[in-house]
């Protein structure tokens, strides 16, 4: 089955629980988002899924396409087609993103294939281009130095070279001005395809007037208490979180 199904999930960091049973199901072709108060377990279940060894999984499982990845390290998971946007990317000085790419593309070929320089470069110009990044970027050291769409830019692009089955965007609004969500947001919807599976973390209804949903799933207190079409975003803008659960 092409999805990535959260089925149960129940996960703790040091004694304290975070998700308290959280089940969702994301279909290669779909957008889903997350909404939900600070501190209800967005994040979480991100890092979570992509093997932070910070959280200790206490029941329940990830399945992609049918597959159980929780046992899995994160190269693994990233191998198998799971692909990880940051909240706060980290910067890595000393390493340009040609190379930093270039490495994670060759990490995914088969053992003693090798990656060749002109096809590579060939197809990340081209992806640049059609995500209106600039070809002297790749030369930057990673995130190093970088504004927040900066930062957001080259993680799509990131996305756009490692083609993932299904993409994690933590709060990839975060700290991201007008004019900058309007380019992440272009980005992102130029990805968009019946063989990838998106789901989108975020607080705020604005980011979802440019990456249009398929489903809202709402989350409170480590699990998902309602789930609708788009539509639910601008009642959540309108009403805030207390209306879900006092209704």
């Amino acid at each position: 089955m092409s999805t990535l199904s959260i089925c149960n999930l129940h996960a703790s960091i040091g004694d304290k629980p975070i998700l308290r049973g959280l089940t969702l199901e994301i279909p290669k072709g779909q957008v889903h988002a997350i909404m939900g108060k600070n501190g209800s377990g967005k994040s979480t279940l991100a890092k979570v899924m992509a093997g932070h060894p910070d959280y200790t999984v206490t029941s329940g499982d990830v399945l992609l396409d049918g597959e159980s990845i929780l046992a899995m390290e994160p190269d693994q998971r990233a191998r198998l087609g799971l692909f990880l946007a940051f909240q706060y990317p980290m910067e890595i000085p000393g390493v340009t993103i040609a190379n930093f790419i270039r490495a994670a593309v060759q990490s995914r070929l088969p053992q003693g294939e090798e990656l060749e320089a002109t096809d590579y470069y060939a197809d990340l110009y081209s992806k640049m281009d059609a995500l209106s990044i600039p070809r002297a970027f790749t030369s930057r050291s990673v995130n190093e130095g970088f504004s927040g769409g900066e930062k957001k830019r080259c993680e799509i692009l990131q996305m756009a070279m490692l083609q993932p089955k299904y993409a994690v965007l933590d709060e990839t609004d975060s700290g991201l001005d007008i004019d900058a969500l309007k380019i992440v947001s272009s980005g992102v919807n130029a990805l968009r395809s019946p063989e990838v599976g998106m789901l989108v973390i975020t607080h705020y209804q604005r980011l979802l007037d440019y990456i249009i949903p398929d489903k809202v799933h709402v989350m409170a207190e480590g699990k998902i208490v309602l789930s609708g079409e788009k539509d639910l975003a601008l009642k959540l803008e309108s009403e805030g979180y207390d209306w879900v659960t006092a209704s």
